[in-house]
């Protein structure tokens, strides 16, 4: 898995153009049953996936962390809201919650989430290829393709799913 760690953000790269011109493509004329499809992938790349021995999202990127997520957080840790942000929080350039630093205070050496009960909607989410109307996260989809394995196979197989062929008449799943 390290291995391929090293190599996603060159592949993700490599990939970039043709996946930023996939997705103008799939954003014009989205397929009704795409949401489906997308979902079907996920599980299937899930289904084969130990996110524990990975970790990438955890070690590279901070969650947002909302109002409701920081009260839950906080709770469970038994701390004050104000500490637990002043301890572990930053606004960043959008005015949103971040964590100070990565990787995650809360990531355990095993990949293992302290608080992972209570953890932020956003790491609940993630990587967001679940969600409904997936079209609308086309960009943050492209942007994780570089940080997660699995999104970037979840892309990759997508577009061998729904072939969209620029110039031509056929677009298969449209």
């Amino acid at each position: 898995m390290q291995d391929r760690l090293k190599k996603l953000p060159a592949l993700a790269a490599e990939k970039m153009k043709e996946n930023k011109k996939y997705f103008q493509i799939l954003k014009k004329r989205t397929p009704k049953n795409l949401d489906v499809v997308v979902h079907q992938i996920h599980d299937k790349i899930f289904d084969k996936t130990d996110c524990l021995a990975c970790g990438n999202c955890c070690k590279t990127t901070s969650p947002i962390f909302t109002e409701k997520d920081i009260q839950r957080i906080s709770k469970h840790l038994r701390m004050k809201e104000v500490k637990f942000i002043s301890q572990y929080l930053d606004r960043d350039e959008d005015d949103y919650w971040v964590l100070k630093e990565v990787p995650c205070a809360f990531l355990g050496a095993d990949n293992y989430c302290f608080i992972y009960d209570v953890r932020p909607k956003a790491c609940t989410e993630y990587p967001h290829t679940k969600r409904r109307k997936f079209i609308q996260l086309a960009n943050l989809t492209l942007k994780n393709t570089e940080i997660c394995p699995a999104v970037y196979d979840i892309v990759e197989e997508l577009k061998k799913e729904l072939v969209v062929q620029v110039g031509r008449k056929e677009r298969h799943g449209f």
